[in-house]
């Protein structure tokens, strides 16, 4: 079957399956935007925007769920995306953050634990099954700081490749093998980047070229999708590393998604 994609930007996406409508980490303050988070006394992470949103929120129409990782870094829920948030009809994150978002006024979330899932039914009538798989983003030892990440498993009666994976903010760790243990992936959008701040020097946040490429051998999908890689200062690798990585291992090749355009994809 296909479905409707269109890329907004950083890991902002939207999904359109049999009428449901799934728009993933919302963000749409305009470049130049910022946000600097003093974790400790000589610690602190800076998160500069570079790059507008391709779409605003009253461009999107009306959204059925938003699929969040992660409240709490403003690459992935930023100002103008967290007043969206009362506007869907639903929101999926982290139990913590689902609990932060409702302290704030945002009565539609609903935390998953990893591994838990609901279903939602299709103009169709059929059921799309939505579940929260386990993310890591950064070193164990930073986790902490960092706090809790999930990715999302999407399945589907009609998907003819398996479901889709997206993976939210992690770098490569067990639970990737655990992903592909339980579920045959046809399309993952996998967020990249190689997010690293000066503070904590090579330390990886997100996947970088070479971990991409072994979550793709891992996982196995025929349809990979690169995200999250653009528009903010602390991406260190973009279109061109991924793509000479993926070039290099003769692996899989990444499907790249136009800005602001919509994109029939098969699945």
């Amino acid at each position: 079957m296909q479905i409707n994609v269109t890329y907004v930007g950083t890991a902002t996406v939207l999904l359109e399956i049999d009428g449901l409508r799934i728009l993933t980490d919302p963000v749409f303050d305009p470049a130049g935007s910022s946000q600097v988070t003093q974790v400790e006394p000589n610690l602190e992470f800076g998160l500069y925007k570079q790059q507008s949103a391709a779409l605003q929120p009253a461009e999107l129409g009306t959204i059925d769920v938003v699929l969040l990782s992660h409240d709490d870094h403003y690459d992935n829920l930023d100002t103008a995306g967290r007043a969206f948030l009362p506007h869907a009809k639903q929101v999926l994150t982290t139990e913590a953050g689902s609990g932060r978002l409702q302290q704030q006024g945002a009565t539609n979330v609903q935390g998953l634990a990893e591994w838990q899932s609901i279903t939602l039914t299709t103009a169709q009538g059929l059921p799309l099954t939505i579940t929260a798989v386990p993310a890591q983003h950064g070193p164990v030892e930073l986790l902490p700081i960092i706090g809790d990440v999930i990715g999302f498993v999407l399945e589907y009666p009609n998907f003819e490749h398996g479901p889709i994976y997206i993976s939210g903010d992690t770098v490569l760790f067990a639970g990737i093998q655990q992903i592909a243990e339980r579920y045959a992936i046809g399309t993952a959008f996998l967020h990249v980047g190689a997010a690293q701040f000066a503070p904590t020097g090579p330390t990886l946040f997100t996947f970088d070229a070479d971990q991409a490429l072994q979550a793709a051998q891992v996982l196995n999908p025929k349809t990979l999708i690169p995200i999250h890689f653009d528009g903010w200062q602390h991406f260190s690798q973009g279109q061109a590393e991924i793509e000479q990585a993926f070039v290099a291992a003769r692996a899989i090749q990444p499907q790249w998604l136009a800005l602001g355009l919509v994109t029939a994809l098969e699945v």
